[in-house]
């Protein structure tokens, strides 16, 4: 492939990986390593590097919008950033130390899980009996935003902080370690363990992601996974896919929302998981 049609393809694949990223507050990255591993045969390492950039385009390109129609909780953001932070951070460092095939492997049981997951919570509905939280009470984490899909203001209490915090590490060392910006975990810890609401969680954590991100991103620079030739046109394209998708957020219904994400992460989990058993 000549360098001009890599280039050309991997920015419209990216400007997609984007505009799904930003729906989902999945960060792009999702669909950006299996595009480059996969179609392109690029090297695994440096499509996470290209990932991380992509990451914080995504949240660049999308954050503003969400905070400015007030479907941002940015006190749990703020909250749950300290341990995002720290586990991006160990992922960065463990990423080093681990052979291609496990990441695959380790980067499809992740996708799966997350999917099973989310799954559920479709099956048995949103609506659920409201539970002590005096972490989230004490930090005043509860808040509500407009529905535009629904047209009417929606109040919710936030749940089981603590657990929250635990998760969110894990999302962080899951971010480090394979460069996609860990929303396919923290959108459903937040949605399922915290009970934030599924537009609440996708926007919360496209705020969240970018920050995850750029304090593994130094790491990855470092150790020269970052490939300039291959990033550009992903980081260009990520930003202006994560613009148009934003906009689509308050419009679509929810479910459709939960639907769209189960089935990618399950199509992204079984592909990721041939490649990484077959080699």
């Amino acid at each position: 492939m000549t360098p001009f049609l890599f280039t050309f393809s991997a920015f419209l694949i990216s400007v997609a990986a984007g505009a799904l990223g930003s729906l989902l507050g999945l960060g792009g990255g999702i669909i950006v390593i299996p595009a480059l591993t996969l179609l392109f045969k690029i090297d695994i390492r440096y499509a996470i590097g290209a990932s991380i950039v992509s990451v914080i385009a995504t949240s660049s390109g999308a954050a503003a919008a969400y905070v400015r129609e007030r479907m941002t909780n940015l006190r749990v953001a703020m909250v749950l950033e300290v341990a995002t932070v720290s586990g991006a951070i160990s992922g960065a460092f463990l990423a080093g130390h681990l052979k291609i095939r496990y990441l695959y492997i380790i980067f499809g049981l992740v996708m799966g899980y997350s999917a099973l997951m989310m799954f559920r919570k479709r099956a048995r509905g949103d609506a659920e009996d409201p539970i002590p939280a005096p972490w989230a009470d004490y930090l005043r984490l509860h808040n509500s935003y407009y529905d535009e899909a629904l047209h009417q203001e929606v109040d919710y209490h936030v749940a089981r902080t603590r657990i929250g915090l635990g998760l969110m590490y894990i999302a962080g060392v899951v971010s480090g370690l394979l460069g996609i910006g860990s929303g396919a975990l923290k959108v459903p810890a937040m949605d399922l363990a915290m009970r934030l609401p599924i537009k609440v969680s996708t926007a919360t954590s496209n705020f969240m992601i970018g920050v995850t991100a750029a304090a593994s991103a130094g790491v990855y620079f470092m150790r020269g996974d970052i490939d300039p030739f291959v990033t550009a046109p992903v980081a260009a394209g990520v930003v202006i896919g994560a613009t148009a998708g934003s906009r689509l957020l308050g419009i679509v219904h929810s479910r459709m929302i939960r639907v769209v994400f189960v089935l990618v992460l399950l199509w992204i989990s079984l592909q990721m998981l041939v490649k990484g058993i077959l080699g």
